[in-house]
């Protein structure tokens, strides 16, 4: 079977329709992006990896409302919260030393989610610096420096655990990169200083990968406060990180639970979940746009995402079911990918299936944020160029289950 020929249910094959744009709903778009794969058939949900733009399962309103409440009944005690927010780094640590760098899968996906790094590493790009926070073991910087084409472009990878920093540094890319610069050094994202070496307003574009998320609330200013030192007057943050009632919020069992939307996994490293408003309110002071509160569609896919085996989740555990759009009268059962006229028709029964179905729940702004944020004053320090919602359900097919991601993603430029 070639690569490009996937089983389905019956055993029989369908070409692999390849992916070609991003599916992240802007909330600044009308419409979602084009390039993705729509599923039109619930008979062909097994047949293909990913299928875009498809509704929420029916009842997530409660799977949400039973693992909230599970988790509030038992939450970390007060007395025992004080020792996983002291020495966060030394858990990562911990964390990367038992995992060394085979954890995480590269990040081949950044080309298709942050075209401008790939645009950052074309031969006549000129002289560009990137830093990446909260590096880990390189899984994002490395497989940018092996695509890199730029002679000029200079890598900086940051990481508050020591660990992960010396993976990076014993990588045989890093030890002889093929064409720019790269460097490593240990730099907290919330401390007082700025990275060893690094000027502030010298970086072009600035990575945070699933980073904010390991903050602890009260140190989010300090973070955003660092991110508008380094970067030059219209630099680039590109950001993605979990969104509100992931999969693997919902999974944590008692026991685990910090604060609102905030917990401890069983390796002592902390995760928060991410409101639109949240990222927002960070960024530039003002909520997000109106069109995030009313997209909800959500995308299939099987392969796992990064970081998604981090958590306290039972593999074992219940599916959500899918509730499939109906297919198109005038759509061809031949066709593995809609026309333009099907898809727009099929998007339009969805939105309006999408917004019956929209939960009642839209998580509340952190506190923190909702009262004297400390950069209120500060405010707007960058304007929105995409901020949205990756909702996706996890396919597995061998074992027939669907399992609910939502994830959130921003580009924010420094004014």
């Amino acid at each position: 079977m070639s690569s490009d020929e996937q089983p389905n249910a019956e055993g029989s094959t369908k070409p692999r329709i390849p992916k070609t744009a991003s599916s992240v709903h802007d909330v600044t778009a009308e419409k979602p992006p084009f390039g993705s794969r729509f599923l039109t058939d619930e008979a062909d949900v097994w047949s293909q990896n990913a299928w875009d733009h498809v509704p929420p399962p029916t009842d997530q309103d409660e799977v949400i409302s039973a693992a909230l409440n599970r988790q509030k009944s038992a939450p970390v005690p007060e007395e025992e919260k004080q020792k996983y927010n002291e020495k966060p780094a030394k858990h990562w640590d911990n964390f990367y030393k038992a995992n060394a760098s085979n954890f995480f899968r590269n990040r081949k996906w950044l080309h298709l989610e942050f075209p401008e790094l790939k645009a950052a590493a074309e031969p006549d790009a000129g002289p560009m610096v990137i830093a990446e926070i909260g590096c880990g073991a390189g899984n994002a910087v490395f497989p940018l420096l092996q695509a890199n084409q730029n002679p000029h472009l200079s890598l900086k990878a940051y990481d508050y655990s020591s660990h992960a920093v010396k993976l990076v540094q014993n990588n045989p890319l890093y030890l002889s990169p093929p064409l720019g610069t790269i460097e490593a050094a240990v730099w907290d994202l919330t401390s007082s200083e700025l990275p060893p070496g690094l000027e502030p307003g010298s970086v072009d574009i600035l990575t945070l990968v699933f980073v904010m998320s390991a903050l602890h609330p009260r140190e989010w200013a300090n973070a955003v406060s660092n991110i508008h030192k380094l970067l030059k007057p219209g630099g680039l943050v590109l950001m993605r990180d979990y969104g509100r009632y992931d999969l693997t919020q919902l999974r944590f069992k008692g026991g685990r639970l910090l604060d609102d939307n905030f917990y401890i996994r069983g390796d002592k490293t902390r995760v928060y979940f991410f409101e639109l408003d949240e990222l927002a309110l960070l960024f530039t002071g003002s909520p997000a746009p109106a069109g995030s509160k009313a997209n909800n569609t959500v995308r299939v896919v099987e392969e796992a995402d990064d970081h998604e085996q981090h958590s306290d989740s039972d593999p074992s555990a219940r599916s959500t079911p899918l509730t499939p759009p109906k297919s198109s009268e005038n759509s061809s059962p031949g066709h593995a990918t809609p026309t333009l006229a099907e898809v727009q028709q099929s998007l339009s029964s969805l939105s309006m299936d999408a917004s019956s179905q929209a939960s009642h729940k839209t998580g509340a702004v952190h506190p923190i944020l909702a009262g004297d944020n400390p950069l209120k004053d500060r405010h707007p320090l960058f304007s929105i160029e995409q901020l949205g919602v990756d909702r996706r359900l996890i396919v597995n097919r061998k074992r027939q289950l669907k399992m609910y991601r939502v994830w959130m993603q921003g580009k924010f430029r420094k004014l």
